[in-house]
């Protein structure tokens, strides 16, 4: 046990954190999972099948905070809502997700 608490310990101190079985990084604010890495950020398409990550919106206990932007969505949290062209597919869920998100205003990011 001691083992398993050490090893999250040493992965969140890198800036690496869980949602399910995906893994967020917060130093490139991206979200790998199977294998494949994609940002949180950026151009995204809203999709009801084959996402590339399943998203819950919530108002608490997030792990990112977006905010909707009509152009360069180049930072950290921000995002653009497109339907072609999209740097990352995306789906939201009620349960299950691989990322929670808190929609904002201002200062959007990884806290």
């Amino acid at each position: 046990m001691r083992k398993y608490f050490l090893m999250i310990l040493a992965w969140t101190s890198v800036g690496l954190c869980f949602a399910g079985d995906a893994v967020i990084d917060k130093l490139n604010c991206t979200i790998t999972k199977d294998g494949k890495t994609f940002p949180l950020y950026g151009k995204v398409q809203i999709v009801n099948s084959f996402p590339d990550i399943k998203v819950q919106i919530v108002k608490n206990f997030s792990d990112v905070q977006v905010q909707v932007v009509n152009s360069f969505p180049t930072d950290c949290g921000k995002v653009q809502i497109v339907n072609s062209f999209p740097d990352v597919k995306v789906q939201i869920v009620n349960s299950f997700p691989d990322v929670k998100v808190e929609v904002v205003n201002s200062f959007p990011g990884i806290k």
